[in-house]
């Protein structure tokens, strides 16, 4: 027997244009997207429209999301344009509109690929590759569809603040459409907020309002490595801080500013 088909993440509705599916519904509101499936869609739209324009084959080695309002589970435009043109450094822009609000800017650096193997080092140590581990049911902490399409596997138990783990999904990012490895590798990159929570989602709020993605290495896809600690500090924000790895190794790392509060009952 073959293997299941899975309905996509988003699915193309014109030049630009995407509906989200049920498989990206949020963990905090049901009306909403989960942002992290979005943030590899708009890795894949500036990709799009840098091989549309013929730009440099350059390498995406930053990228900054700004998550500007509720995310609506409905039509949106994702919007790409060049901030900074170059050679060997590029600045690109993306903004994601929906009824006529941005409620998503990114920014992306591109950078010449250069071989400096010959010093290249300085990255921590890699983590038990998901082939070793068990799975580990996320949606026993939150809901939403996009949650309940993942797969995760843990290193050794999940800590309040603290959580090594793979995450990987068998839906398409865009559906009938072939996605580079970065952007399915970002496409679940937010999803390191979830896994290392430090207090129960029914009892506070802990949403995070921004991304922001390092790599000094291109990713594989097929699992993203979240290696994830969670601060809380005292007077309403917090910082999720990941070092990201692929199977083969570190990549990267990423940050999450949070806004936290009690849930009011």
């Amino acid at each position: 027997m073959g293997e299941t088909v899975r309905a996509g993440y988003f699915e193309r509705v014109g030049d630009g244009r995407y509906k989200p599916t049920a498989h990206v519904g949020g963990a905090w509101r049901s009306d909403e997207q989960h942002f992290s499936p979005l943030g590899g869609l708009i890795v894949h739209a500036i990709e799009r429209f840098r091989a549309a324009e013929g730009r440099p084959d350059l390498v995406m080695s930053r990228i900054s999301f700004d998550i500007l309002g509720q995310i609506a589970l409905e039509e949106f435009d994702v919007e790409v344009e060049i901030v900074r043109p170059g050679r060997t450094i590029e600045l690109v822009e993306a903004t994601v509109v929906i009824g006529g609000r941005a409620v998503v800017r990114a920014r992306a650096w591109l950078l010449a690929e250069v071989d400096t193997g010959i010093v290249a080092g300085g990255e921590p140590d890699a983590v038990p590759g998901p082939d070793e581990l068990q799975p580990w049911p996320m949606d026993s902490v939150w809901s939403g569809g996009f949650i309940e399409s993942l797969e995760t596997r843990v290193v050794g138990e999940p800590q309040p603040g603290r959580t090594t783990a793979w995450i990987s999904t068998g839906h398409p990012l865009v559906e009938g459409e072939q996605v580079s490895p970065l952007a399915s590798f970002v496409a679940l990159i937010d999803a390191a907020n979830g896994i290392a929570v430090r207090q129960e989602p029914t009892k506070w709020m802990f949403p995070n309002v921004d991304l922001t993605v390092h790599l000094y290495r291109l990713p594989e896809g097929g699992w993203t490595g979240l290696d994830t600690k969670v601060v809380f500090g005292a007077e309403g924000q917090g910082l999720t801080s990941t070092d990201l790895h692929d199977v083969r190794g570190p990549v990267g790392h990423a940050e999450q500013i949070l806004t936290v509060r009690p849930l009011t009952t």
